[in-house]
C-alpha cells in the first residue's frame, strides 16, 4: 500500500502515521485569549497589542490560518474581567495573555489548566501569587514589574524640584498589588526627609478631589502608580497636574505622551513582544511552569518639555542628557 507516510492500517482501521498527525497537529486552529484591563478606544493599548500579534506571526502564527485571537477590553470596569475570564475558560482557549493586574486575578481565579501569560504586575512572588521567578509553578508566568523602581521616583522628582516637600501617591484602594513600591517610595522619601502621603481613587471623580485637595499644599510632588484606573485617566492626570503646577513623574512612557512630565520604566512595546515569545513556545508545548517570571533589564526615561514648561520648571541639562527620549 502507498502513501504509508500518511496512513497506516491498525486492526482494519485506518489511522493517520505519525507523521500526518503532526501536520495536523502543526496547522490545527488554536486560540489565544487576549485579557487587557484598558479600553479598545486606548491607541497605545492597541498598539501594545498588534506589537504582540505581529511578533506572534513573525513566530509563525497566523490569524485565521492556524490562530485565532479573542481579545477583551475590560476598561477598568470590574465586573467584566471574571466575566471574560469565564469565557476564555469556556471556549477555551490554549492560552490567555493578560494585560494588568485585575486580568491576572481573574485568570488566576478562574482557571488553574489553562496556561497564562502576564505582564504589568507588580511583585506576584512577593505577595503570594507565584512560587518563584525562576520556577513560577502552576499554569502562569510572565513578565513583572520591576517592584521597587518606585523609590527612585520619590530621587527623581527631588532632583528636578528640590523644593518639594512633600510627595503623593494615586493609589486604588482594591488594588493590593502596589505594596512594595509603597513600601519603596516611603523609605526613600524618609531618606530624603519628605513626607509622604496616599491620594486613594477608584475613579475619575476621586482622581479630580484628591489632586486639587493635594495641590492646596505648597511645595508638592506626585507619583503616578500603574494601574488600570491611572492609565484610562491619565490625560486626566497630566492635565490636573498642570493644572495645579506638580511636578509628577510617572511609569510608563504612554503617560509622558498623554502629557505627563516624566516617565520612568520598562518598554512596554519590548515586553509585549518578549511575552507572545512565551506565548509562542507554550503552544509549542513548553509548560508555563518551565518559563522563569522576568523582569525589565533595562527602564527607560521620557522627559516631556512641554509639560515642564507649563508648570514653569527648567529640567537641568544633566537631567535631560540621562534621557531616553525628550518630548519637546
Amino acid at each position: 500500500m502507498r502513501r504509508r507516510d500518511f496512513i497506516t492500517i491498525l486492526g482494519g482501521a485506518a489511522t493517520a502515521s505519525p507523521l500526518a498527525a503532526r501536520a495536523q497537529q502543526r496547522e490545527r486552529m488554536r486560540r489565544i485569549g487576549v485579557l487587557n484591563g484598558f479600553g479598545e478606544g486606548d491607541q497605545d493599548a492597541q498598539a501594545r497589542i498588534a506589537a504582540f500579534q505581529q511578533e506572534l506571526q513573525r513566530l509563525g502564527w497566523t490569524e485565521g490560518r492556524n490562530v485565532r485571537f479573542e481579545v477583551r477590553w475590560a476598561e477598568d470596569d470590574t465586573r467584566k474581567f471574571p466575566a471574560y475570564a469565564a469565557e476564555f475558560v469556556s471556549l477555551p482557549t490554549d492560552v490567555v495573555f493578560t494585560v494588568s493586574q485585575p486580568a491576572f486575578d481573574a485568570m488566576r481565579e478562574a482557571t488553574r489548566s489553562i496556561p497564562v501569560v502576564f505582564v504589568q504586575v507588580t511583585d506576584p512572588v512577593g505577595r503570594g501569587l507565584i512560587g518563584s521567578l525562576a520556577r513560577p509553578g502552576g499554569n502562569m508566568t510572565g513578565f513583572a514589574n520591576y517592584e521597587t523602581v518606585a523609590g527612585k521616583f520619590v530621587e527623581m522628582l527631588k532632583e528636578i524640584a528640590p523644593g518639594i516637600a512633600e510627595v503623593a501617591v494615586i493609589l486604588h484602594p482594591e488594588n493590593d498589588s502596589n505594596i512594595a513600591n509603597i513600601n519603596a517610595i516611603e523609605a526613600a522619601a524618609r531618606l530624603l526627609g519628605v513626607r509622604f502621603s496616599i491620594i486613594r481613587a477608584r475613579e475619575r471623580a476621586d482622581i479630580e478631589r484628591g489632586i486639587e485637595a493635594f495641590a492646596a499644599k505648597s511645595n508638592t510632588g506626585l507619583i503616578v502608580l500603574s494601574n488600570a484606573t491611572t492609565t484610562v485617566h491619565r490625560e486626566l492626570i497630566a492635565a490636573l497636574a498642570i493644572r495645579h503646577r506638580l511636578s509628577a513623574i510617572y511609569p510608563y512612557r504612554y503617560f509622558a505622551a498623554a502629557g505627563g512630565l516624566l516617565s520612568y520604566g520598562a518598554d512596554l512595546m519590548n515586553v509585549y513582544r518578549q511575552a507572545a515569545g512565551y506565548v509562542d513556545r507554550i503552544l509549542r508545548g513548553t509548560k508555563p511552569e518551565d518559563l522563569p517570571i522576568q523582569q525589565p533589564v533595562k527602564l527607560e526615561l521620557v522627559i516631556n518639555l512641554k509639560a515642564a514648561k507649563a508648570i514653569g520648571l527648567t529640567i537641568p541639562e544633566i537631567f535631560l542628557v540621562r534621557a531616553d527620549e525628550v518630548i519637546e
